[in-house]
């Protein structure tokens, strides 16, 4: 079941990224911690009691040069297409304003639930700001305090009332699902053609002809696959020829769903921050990755083009290491061939089991190899590992002292755990506990 999504909309300076950050749980906007991926984030998973959802941040969505009034109403349009409920955030202690009203009207003609928060109440004396809001038309006026945190609570429990049960396709749990996900206009709709042997999605030279995610049942050599295409636009117009993160906005749900995910870039154009940008939201779902380099026929190449390529896709791509990269072309349909059996192998690692004492072996040949490590004059102690659950392969190591379990090591760890298995094409996840 695909999970519901929650924008947030209101003029600049309302506090938009301040409430985003309080419900996602953690500040996550400008810094990462993984290498060589952009966090300008506008988007994430969130929970609130017993619901699951995503969240847009619409304040992220930088617009460029448009005026200030069109601005906010192209962001506003943005999240209106994406979600399935919207907070209306507006600034209590400057009450109500043109602009507001201006969101208002777009939101009006939503036909979709609006939530309206009214934010900077950071007391209960406070409390008497909101009632000029109820002039906007949107019922009763959450009082909310994104700096102290306060009001969230009942603000969520009204918007989780409007999430939407989305159900989707139900596939046998033998079936690969894997989707193609990429900016705009880098030929993924080409490619899914490519694969079936078939005009089964409309192809243009034009970003935006893809308008939600469509699926396309496959069966290769016996075995049964689905196809998820995504598009980087949901409709024409300069506001999503122009909003490079909105591409990232139709990645998400297709990510969700699939087992493996096909990061398609363009070998003409080469790698933008965009495609870090959207190839990290993959690896931090944990799903199994391949990336593709689409268009390979266009390139004019030497013998030594596709190593040069590669050696840039692995620079940018750091936390992808794990990802087995393929040249091929959808247009001539040169290699396609070798794309369906690396997804088969990438979907098998994903699911991977190794028995514990198998892998309690190659941790402490490891140890034996690089001894772990000391602070302040503590070693780690490593007891015993286990593998805890598959897609990704999970692994629980326990330890003496979980804060002993430096960045490093854990990465050297993680290199000898693949070395002995493999694990192409899929993240692992290495989590360390205190033994009790």
């Amino acid at each position: 079941m695909t999970k519901p999504v929650l924008a947030i909309v209101g003029r600049p300076n309302v506090g938009k990224s301040t409430i985003f950050n309080r419900i996602v749980g953690e500040r996550i906007s400008i810094v990462e911690d993984i290498p060589g991926v952009t966090r300008d984030r506008i988007y994430s998973s969130a929970e609130w009691l017993t619901h699951d959802f995503n969240i847009i941040d619409t304040g992220g969505i930088d617009i460029g040069d448009e005026p200030f009034l069109e601005q906010i109403r192209q962001q506003a349009e943005i999240a209106i297409d994406e979600a399935d409920v919207i907070v209306f955030l507006v600034n209590g202690r400057e009450g109500v304003t043109s602009a507001d009203e201006e969101v208002a009207k777009i939101l009006y003609k939503a036909k979709k639930p609006v939530v309206l928060g009214v934010n900077k109440i950071d007391n209960p004396e406070m409390r008497q700001m909101i009632y000029d809001f109820y002039s906007l038309g949107f019922g009763e006026p959450f009082p909310i305090s994104g700096s102290h945190g306060l009001g969230l609570g009942d603000l969520l429990d009204e918007a989780a009332k409007s999430f939407p049960n989305h159900e989707e396709n139900q596939y046998d749990d033998d079936v690969i699902k894997f989707s193609l996900i990429g900016r705009p206009n880098v030929g993924k709709s080409s490619l899914v053609n490519a694969i079936l042997g078939e005009d089964r999605v409309i192809v243009s030279n034009v970003a935006g002809t893809t308008r939600d995610a469509i699926d396309s049942q496959l069966k290769y050599n016996g075995d049964e696959y689905v196809i998820i295409d995504t598009a980087g636009m949901r409709k024409k117009g300069k506001v999503y020829e122009t909003t490079e993160k909105y591409s990232v906005l139709r990645a998400l749900r297709a990510i969700e769903r699939s087992d493996v995910v096909l990061i398609v870039l363009d070998g003409e154009e080469g790698i933008i921050e965009q495609d870090k940008r959207i190839a990290g939201y993959a690896h931090e779902a944990g799903r199994a990755v391949i990336i593709v380099v689409n268009k390979w026929d266009a390139v004019e190449k030497d013998e030594k083009t596709m190593k040069k390529f590669e050696q840039n896709i692995r620079d940018h791509f750091q936390f992808l290491d794990y990802a087995p990269i393929v040249f091929l072309s959808a247009l001539t349909k040169k290699r396609i061939h070798t794309l369906i059996p690396m997804v088969n192998i990438a979907s098998e690692n994903h699911m991977m089991r190794v028995e514990t004492n198998v892998l309690n072996d190659v941790i402490m040949d490891a140890v034996a190899m690089n001894p772990t490590p000391t602070d302040k004059g503590r070693r780690l102690r490593i007891y015993y590992a286990t593998q805890v659950a598959i897609k990704p392969p999970t692994f629980v190591v326990f330890v003496n002292d979980p804060e002993l379990l430096h960045f490093s090591y854990e990465r050297f760890l993680e290199n000898r755990i693949r070395d002995a298995f493999g694990f192409e094409g899929t993240p692992i996840k290495i989590i360390a506990r205190e033994r009790k």
